[in-house]
């Protein structure tokens, strides 16, 4: 058997916040305008900023989790710390599937806007891909993990420039839409045209969520972060707030340089009129050399974007295997690349599979959306828990008004997964509840040396309650539900049930926060940093 190695810090701050930036413009920036304008009308511009305030307040709580205790794949890390394992299988098996299907999700992206190009990568009539098009992409998710195979230095370094040119193209598309900006579209048809459900449906199913998601990809390298008690809450930081900055540039140039005869008939239709919206708005102005460029980054943004959850889905697939509820194999790292190589052989089969025919971009992209959203949620309440079960955990970065950014994070959280509907609500949820109950019948097997059968049951039922909530409200709700609950009591439904399961997750809390070594896992660490707990 090969040599355990260890994570390797190599990752420093510039890095660190373009691996951030680099996951959140990926084919977000390409096809989520269209969509957020169809759903909700020029008052999308609304969504955008909710989404960022959601993201900023996560932002600052996985600052502080991030800060404390930099762990590789530490979404998962977290709970299982706070609360035990069996909520870390739950979230390695969410996570898994978000992850994975979001290196595909970014690999099908840019071979849809290279068939602008090459016609062939794609079936006429369709978004599909012809063979040649599963082929174009195959080869990239090759190319991405040979990126990674080697080491997370040229992982980084490749991210880095890939970053930079991905800002300079959507930076050159809002300069030249906003020299065609029409005030009149603003209100043509009314604002909100759809009202206020509109503005709501847009964060889910419009794909705004979906380009926001960058924040586990930063947390995810934790371990091989270059003095991550300082770099990680300023990575967090930055890339919440830059990247809600272009989005809604974006957004608004976007609604602004429309031909204002092709809203006549109203928004509804615009995701249609522009199907990959800012190279057809280039092209309808006029502006065929933006549009050669706007086709070119869209292979290089949705790639580098892939690249990124290459590297983030090994390091889930390591913390689930280290919570004790996956094969104990893909807690081996490679001792001179310092990459957990067998999880991501495993990142890499996951990544095809979800490269089969399935449906459309902006299908998945609510799906997964749903699925992170729902695991992010999950922060507040173990930040909040340590508050209980670790005082004495050092924080560099100290969260003040924990008390209140908390339960208001995690209710946003929640409200965001709502709005995804119930089709995808019920599925997803449905499915975690079915892997509970898996757990609770192979109670035998599961770990239970840190942490008793009984007090995981205990410390997880919180969990159970608000998966169970949700559905109920959601299947009574206005979106995709039966309507009986109409708005705003859905969402007044909504924020009760987290309410309750925050506070219920929080005193459920295991009685003592379970740290594991880290000094069998990271190199050049300063192991006073971090403590460990029996």
């Amino acid at each position: 058997m090969a040599e355990q190695g260890k994570f390797k810090r190599q990752i420093t701050l510039s890095d660190l916040t373009f691996i951030g930036l680099g996951s959140m413009v990926g084919s977000g920036w390409l096809f989520a305008s269209s969509h957020v304008a169809s759903i909700a009308g020029p008052a999308g511009v609304i969504s955008w900023i909710i989404g960022g305030i959601a993201i900023l307040l996560l932002g600052l709580v996985f600052s502080e989790l991030g800060a404390a205790i930099p762990r590789a794949g530490a979404i998962i890390r977290f709970p299982v710390f706070s609360h035990g394992p069996i909520i870390g299988y739950l979230m390695g098996f969410i996570n898994l599937i978000a992850f994975s299907s979001l290196t595909s999700i970014e690999v099908e992206a840019g071979r849809q806007y290279a068939a602008s190009w090459i016609p062939g990568l794609t079936q006429k009539g369709s978004t599909l891909p012809t063979l040649s098009g599963w082929m174009f992409q195959f080869i990239l998710l090759l190319i991405f993990f040979g990126l990674n195979y080697w080491s997370v230095k040229v992982f980084a370094k490749a991210n880095t420039v890939i970053t930079l040119f991905k800002w300079i193209v959507p930076t050159i598309t809002i300069i030249v839409l906003l020299t065609q900006f029409k005030p009149g579209n603003l209100s043509l048809n009314g604002f909100a045209p759809f009202g206020f459900s509109g503005i709501q449906g847009a964060i889910s199913a419009g794909g705004i969520m979906f380009a926001y998601l960058g924040l586990t990809p930063i947390i995810s390298v934790a371990s091989e972060t270059k003095n991550p008690q300082h770099t990680i809450p300023l990575a967090l930081i930055l890339s919440s707030v830059l990247s809600t900055i272009i989005y809604l540039l974006l957004q608004f140039s976007f609604i602004g340089s429309i031909p204002t005869h092709m809203l006549l008939s109203g928004w509804s239709g615009v995701s249609n009129e522009f199907s990959l919206p800012f190279k057809d708005i280039a092209l309808t102005l006029g502006f065929g050399w933006l549009a050669m460029i706007i086709v070119l980054d869209a292979i290089i943004s949705p790639s580098g974007a892939g690249n990124i959850y290459m590297s983030s889905t090994p390091r889930v697939v390591y913390a689930w295997a280290k919570s004790g509820t996956l094969f104990k194999i893909f807690t081996r790292i490679d001792k001179k690349s310092g990459v957990p190589r067998p999880a991501l052989w495993l990142s890499l089969a996951f990544c095809v599979f979800w490269t089969l025919p399935f449906p459309s971009w902006e299908v998945l992209v609510n799906v997964v959306s749903a699925a992170l959203i729902l695991s992010y949620a999950i922060a507040p309440i173990s930040a909040a828990a340590f508050r209980r079960n670790a005082p004495d955990l050092p924080r560099p970065f100290y969260l003040k008004g924990m008390a209140i950014i908390g339960p208001l994070s995690f209710i946003i959280a929640s409200l965001i997964a709502y709005w995804s509907g119930w089709n995808t609500i019920s599925w997803l949820l449905g499915s975690q509840i079915l892997m509970f109950v898996i757990y609770l019948f192979f109670k035998k097997v599961v770990p239970t040396d840190k942490v008793g059968f009984a007090q995981q049951v205990k410390s997880s039922l919180w969990l159970i309650f608000y998966y169970a909530g949700i559905m109920v409200v959601s299947c009574f709700g206005t979106f995709g539900g039966s309507g009986l609950l109409s708005q705003p009591w859905d969402v007044v439904g909504i924020t009760v049930i987290s309410l309750i399961s925050y506070y219920w997750g929080t005193c459920t809390c295991l009685p003592q926060a379970i740290f594991d070594d880290v000094s069998d896992e990271s190199v050049e660490i300063d192991y006073k940093e971090i403590p460990v707990g029996k």
